[in-house]
């Protein structure tokens, strides 16, 4: 496929200023007719001749698996996120014992993928809610941030719908986010900085309260190492 100059260019701007057409994932409407196992194949067959047309050879024993490999890293591991079938299944509870306060749950592992470069992404995510009535699980808070994190992503788009989740399992407004997180596409090629690191948030209900919002990026500082 040809692309012509100013084509390029603007996919090259996109691309290095990380603007996103949509606070959804893009997905087609057939995204997933083809099986992990059919998926698996077509892809390995196109890194196959990624690397053949970089003159790599593709019959020494350090290389002849990455095509495979590679193929199966992207359906079952870094872009396992897709598919809603693997949304973890994000169980409630009844607030009874009346816990009032914001619960945070803080320096969440986010090892993600930016989809301009198709380059890692790593940073942490600190997720709080204030409960009307339900809580949930520790662990699925980690597990909502870690299936949104493996798609390729715009960290700002991942922000909101790790909020957007939440808002939707405890139905409340009253859920926040905050990502920080280095992009290996800004660190390791074109600018090449590898000392900055991008933050982003999303507030909802009462986290919109400046007090609130103060509350919760203080508790994101506490030192809790032991």
């Amino acid at each position: 496929m040809k692309i012509d100059k100013a084509l390029e260019e603007q996919f090259e701007e996109i691309g290095d200023n990380h603007a996103s057409s949509s606070a959804d994932t893009p997905l087609r409407e057939d995204a997933f007719e083809l099986s992990d196992d059919e998926k698996m194949e077509r892809i390995e067959q196109d890194v196959y001749h990624i690397m053949d047309t970089l003159g790599l050879d593709l019959t020494d024993d350090s290389l002849k698996g990455t095509p495979r490999r590679v193929a199966k890293m992207f359906v079952k591991e870094i872009f396992s996120g897709l598919h809603p079938e693997r949304k973890p299944k994000a169980s409630t509870f009844q607030n009874k014992y009346k816990y009032g306060e914001m619960l945070v749950e803080k320096n969440i592992t986010v090892y993600s993928t930016c989809e301009h470069h198709l380059l890692p992404i790593v940073g942490r995510a600190h997720v709080a809610y204030i409960s009307k009535g339900n809580v949930i699980g520790l662990s699925k808070m980690n597990r909502i941030v870690d299936y949104y994190a493996k798609r390729p992503q715009v960290q700002e788009r991942m922000t909101m719908q790790i909020v957007q989740e939440l808002q939707k399992a405890l139905n409340t407004e009253d859920v926040a986010c905050v990502v920080d997180a280095k992009h290996l596409c800004v660190n390791s090629r074109g600018i090449r900085d590898i000392e900055s690191s991008t933050v982003t948030a999303e507030f909802g209900g009462k986290f919109k309260d400046p007090a609130v919002r103060r509350e919760f990026l203080d508790y994101i500082k506490m030192d809790t190492e032991f």
